[in-house]
């Protein structure tokens, strides 16, 4: 079942990104950036397949995504720093999130936040769901936007520039992504899981 979801939402990418070239690479890594979950690990190198087959550009492929990140990732911070903060401390015994885990974060960002988001987007979890504690901890917006693009345009060019280079060898690097989501998705499982204990234990301490 998982597979057959994985091939679908593969084919969508694919599709996508066949029929509207760059415009399709950022809107998907938008969406990414956005905290809905899409695997980049298909995006990009197919992209890069795509600069083997002579139909894009490698330095536009790898800006189109980068692009796409910092705009999706706007709105995650946006919802971070506008209302993020205020609605978890209202709702967050049910989002399993604790004032404790929220005073972290400002923490975290007030003295790491450059290192942390330029880190983060190269980090294949991490990268997804990093701007919105740091709209949480109002990072400044110039910075959390430089940061973002310089770290996205370095994964996005990296994942593009794979693509590229076995690109006549597509079939075997589109099943070892495949495989690499299953795994990412396994160890999601696990960390959630991981997540929800910690944080009941901290909201029962509260």
């Amino acid at each position: 079942m998982v597979a057959k979801l994985f091939s679908l939402l593969a084919a969508s990418i694919i599709g996508l990104i066949t029929r509207s070239g760059y415009l399709g690479i950022a809107l998907l890594m938008g969406i990414e950036s956005a905290c809905i979950p899409l695997p980049s690990e298909v995006i990009m190198p197919f992209s890069g397949y795509l600069v083997f087959k002579g139909t894009l550009v490698l330095w536009i492929v790898a800006l189109a995504g980068a692009v796409g990140c910092v705009l999706g990732s706007l709105l995650a911070y946006a919802v971070g720093a506008w209302g993020g903060r205020k609605l978890v401390e209202r709702y967050g015994r049910y989002l399993l999130v604790s004032r404790r885990d929220l005073d972290l974060a400002d923490r975290w960002f007030r003295e790491h936040g450059s290192i942390i988001i330029f880190v983060g987007r190269l980090l294949p979890v991490v990268r997804t769901f990093i701007s919105f504690p740091a709209g949480v901890a109002r990072m400044p917006i110039w910075r959390f936007c430089l940061y973002t693009f310089l770290g996205s345009l370095i994964w996005c060019a990296l994942l593009a520039w794979i693509g590229e280079k076995l690109g006549q060898h597509w079939d075997t690097l589109g099943n070892w992504f495949h495989r690499f989501d299953a795994v990412i998705l396994a160890m999601l499982l696990i960390a959630f899981g991981l997540y929800v204990w910690r944080h009941v234990k901290h909201l029962r301490e509260e």
